[in-house]
């Protein structure tokens, strides 16, 4: 039988890792924070990188144990022992991955927009079925790509910072203004920004169901996990604090091309640089979490879990062919049929629940079996706090979203 092959170092991982998390939010979704949140979207974005990191952590651990692909549904049956809990966790990390992308190619037609007046849903398919063959081509074109258009996407977060530098230097004045009354209205705001905002910072999960195809994943895992995440939230930081200083919230919210409108705010660049940029942004997003949803339905049914032929590896290409066009299919109906910001929801809701399962797996995990020696060893507290932080902003969303 064809195995999958261990092309991906550390570089490589984290180019791809930091891609999805960049690509997945900050481009597409400032503008809907800044409509729940106004002022306060970086304590929004610090809110929602809070209760991401404390996974992260739990992630960093739970890879270097299992580096196998399918890695939450492995996770969870090594927490839980429950198969049925297993494969339902594997199909809505998959679904989860599948709606992210459908989210960010949506988000695609804003700034594509800003270029040539096309039919939407004819733009968000022909996307969908070229990013769908290039995932089919093979992994180490896939993640190559990924890490040449994680370079443009930094390099476009980079300018906004740049042109916005006036603004910054703004923020010892204006800091009062950034920081809430204690009155509930503004705190349901910042929460219910949170909430969205927490969509930007998934896609470190996704890196754990490539792991077969990670050279020493015990290492290379936790590292790049952990690294993509710190690094993704000190420019998130800078773009929402650049973004609240420059711009009104009401125009803010109201852009299809959030970032285009920040830049054209703070310089005499053309704007129209940053749409570029932030088309390729969206398009590496979603890429990355084409590839991670088939190899996440290669590893259940190389688990049995399900069918046996969306494990088949093709010889030449050597990735998961019938896994992938599943997926590609599933993406476009999804694109064809739901709004941006209710498909973002979506996926924040179904992240949510997965982090949530596979923080309280850790702690099950831990209770039962020492660490092995040389990988990351997280103190107990880490997966508790995670599982709490996890449902507390999902029981909040759904009691007063």
């Amino acid at each position: 039988m064809t195995e999958l092959k261990r092309t991906i170092g550390l570089t490589s991982l984290l180019f791809y890792g930091l891609g999805n998390i960049l690509g997945a939010g900050i481009y597409v979704l400032i503008g809907k924070v800044a409509g729940e949140a106004g002022m306060y979207i970086p304590l929004a974005f610090f809110t929602a990188s809070v209760v991401a990191g404390f996974s992260a952590f739990t992630y960093s651990e739970l890879s270097a144990r299992y580096p196998l692909s399918a890695g939450e549904a492995v996770y969870i049956h090594e927490g839980f022992h429950l198969t049925a809990l297993s494969r339902m966790t594997g199909l809505l990390i998959a679904f989860a991955g599948m709606v992210s992308a459908a989210t960010i190619s949506r988000g695609f037609y804003g700034y594509f927009y800003t270029f040539f007046q096309l039919p939407e849903l004819l733009v968000v398919a022909v996307i969908i079925l070229l990013l769908g063959t290039l995932t089919l081509w093979g992994i180490s074109q896939s993640v190559a790509a990924a890490a040449a258009l994680t370079v443009i996407e930094v390099a476009g977060l980079l300018l906004i910072i740049w042109a916005g530098k006036d603004a910054l230097a703004t923020l010892p004045v204006q800091i009062d203004s950034l920081l809430p009354p204690f009155q509930s209205s503004a705190l349901v705001g910042i929460m219910l920004g949170a909430f969205l905002a927490f969509f930007a910072f998934i896609g470190f999960e996704d890196m754990v169901n490539i792991a077969e195809e990670v050279k020493n994943p015990q290492h290379n895992l936790p590292a790049a996990i952990l690294l993509a995440l710190l690094i993704a939230t000190l420019m998130y930081a800078s773009v929402a604090l650049v973004a609240v200083l420059s711009v009104d919230q009401d125009t803010l919210s109201a852009s299809k091309a959030p970032l285009a409108d920040v830049l054209s705010a703070t310089s005499s660049i053309n704007p129209k640089i940053i749409s570029v940029i932030s088309m390729i942004a969206i398009v590496n997003g979603a890429l990355i979490q084409m590839i991670m949803a088939s190899r996440i339905f290669y590893g259940m049914a190389n688990k049995g879990w399900l069918w046996k032929r969306l494990g088949i590896v093709n010889k030449k290409t050597q990735t998961p062919v019938t896994a992938t066009v599943l997926v590609i299919i599933i993406i476009l109906g999804l694109a064809m049929w739901f709004p941006l910001e209710t498909l973002a929801k979506s996926t924040s809701y179904l992240v949510l629940v997965v982090f949530a399962l596979a923080n309280a797996a850790l702690v099950l995990i831990k209770r039962a079996l020492p660490a092995p020696e040389g990988i990351l060893n997280n103190p107990m507290w880490v997966p508790v706090t995670g599982f709490i932080t996890c449902i507390g902003l999902l029981m909040f969303q759904l009691f007063t979203g």
